[in-house]
């Protein structure tokens, strides 16, 4: 069978178990993401109907493309009003907040498997994001308050992006010879690494940030200059990926991009007032966030299947109970002390930060990053960064599965007992 015959295999059996998925989540009311990653095992590792090579090369692509797709869609719902009301919290959840839970994954990631810890930083950050994809449809579900649901939601379509950049700085520490290093090793030059590394972060954000703003503007006023109502489904292609490709020319982070791209088009009414405009762009805006939301769909279910399918079973059963044990400590104790960080606002009740505190799932930004270490182990031929990337990978699904599947059974409960007062 030729590679290209066993791409399109791959892809068709991706999709049948993605149709079954969907079927089985929606008579059970089970989350989708645990779901797809355990018959990601099953098709690859355990049946072999996948073959673990053949995953591992669509996942690079799925990846980027994936990711790209679900965070252009993601920025469509981030909407002002409500960013603008929270913002504070928001805010410090996704810096403070973010940088605490890092750490103590770090910590216990490193402590735990006995690696430096500059690899436990790598797997903080990969893990560090909460997903979107999970929380969109449980709050739906289970009618959480607006704004709750607002801050949570919008503190992981935020945090998915900065989880990226943070994992960039993290391999461009670990793996010097990396694309991704390259701006980091030029800013050492003339500074230590640590100033360095602060310095490569914010240039990330506020480059990416301002070229996300540039674009979303750009985009809106060709929307009206080139009458775009017939195709919006390719526009929309061509500003997500464009931005993404010019945030990735000057060493932003393209990710970054594409989500404030699609904020700046999902609140077009509010940034662009003119009613003359507003109907038409509204029309193209609504027709391609449609067109992306299926698209994000496909993605979530081409990444975390694909993930599955490429993980080593034997290191994966080697690392279950230290996987275990990091997932508790990322659940129990990492985001909780993460959450206590807005206290000091003043503005949440008790009950409302343990309710913050204890769903925060991690998800599609954590699989699309999983296999990153170890693809990058595998093509530089540096067999300890293949070791840690197995490591990574292994650990990393472990505790997807663990967090969703806790934080979707007991949602339920801390609703009742701690927003409604029961």
């Amino acid at each position: 069978m030729s590679s290209v015959d066993l791409a399109v295999l791959t892809l068709a059996i991706v999709m049948v178990v993605g149709v079954i998925t969907f079927l089985f989540s929606g008579q059970t009311g089970i989350s989708y993401v645990p779901i797809l990653i355990l018959l990601g095992i099953a098709i690859g590792p355990v049946l072999h109907l996948v073959d673990r090579s053949e995953a591992h090369s669509l996942f690079d692509y799925a990846r980027v493309f994936g990711l790209v797709i679900i965070l252009f869609a993601e920025g469509h719902n981030l909407k002002w009003p409500l960013l603008k009301r929270h913002v504070a919290t928001i805010g410090i959840l996704d810096t403070v907040g973010l940088l605490g839970t890092v750490a103590v994954a770090a910590f216990a990631f490193s402590w735990l498997l006995h690696v430096p810890l500059a690899v436990g930083f790598l797997f903080g950050a990969i893990i560090g994001a909460t997903d979107p994809a999970t929380l969109i449809p449980l709050f739906k579900q289970h009618t959480v308050p607006e704004d709750m649901r607002a801050v949570i939601v919008s503190e992981s379509i935020f945090n998915d992006p900065l989880g990226i950049v943070l994992t960039m700085l993290a391999i461009a520490l670990l793996v010097p010879q990396a694309d991704s290093a390259k701006l980091i090793e030029a800013i050492a030059q003339h500074v230590s690494l640590l100033p360095a590394a602060v310095l490569y972060f914010l240039y990330e954000v506020l480059a990416s940030a301002a070229i996300g703003v540039a674009v979303g503007l750009i985009g809106y006023r060709l929307i009206h200059v080139f009458h775009l109502e017939s195709f919006p489904e390719l526009y929309s292609f061509a500003l997500a990926f464009g931005g993404f490709a010019i945030g990735e020319a000057v060493q932003a982070s393209g990710y970054l991009v594409a989500t404030v791209t699609a904020l700046v088009l999902g609140n077009h009414e509010l940034f662009f007032p003119r009613e003359d405009r507003v109907e038409r762009a509204s029309r193209v805006i609504d027709r391609e966030h449609h067109f992306n939301e299926i698209l994000a769909t496909l993605a979530t279910v081409v990444i975390f299947i694909l993930l599955g399918a490429g993980i080593d079973l034997q290191n994966l059963m080697s690392s279950l109970w230290v996987g275990i044990a990091v997932a508790l400590v990322v659940v129990f104790v990492a985001r909780p002390l993460a959450t206590l960080s807005i206290l000091p606002l003043r503005k949440w009740s008790l009950r409302e930060c343990g309710f913050m505190a204890f769903e925060g799932p991690r998800g599609v930004v954590a699989s699309a990053l999983a296999g990153l270490p170890l693809a990058l182990g595998l093509s530089n031929h540096d067999k300890q960064l293949i070791a840690w990337g197995e490591s990574i990978l292994a650990v990393t699904v472990i505790t997807i599965l663990v967090s969703v599947i806790l934080e979707t059974l007991w949602i339920g409960i801390l609703k009742r007992r701690w927003l409604d007062g029961g």
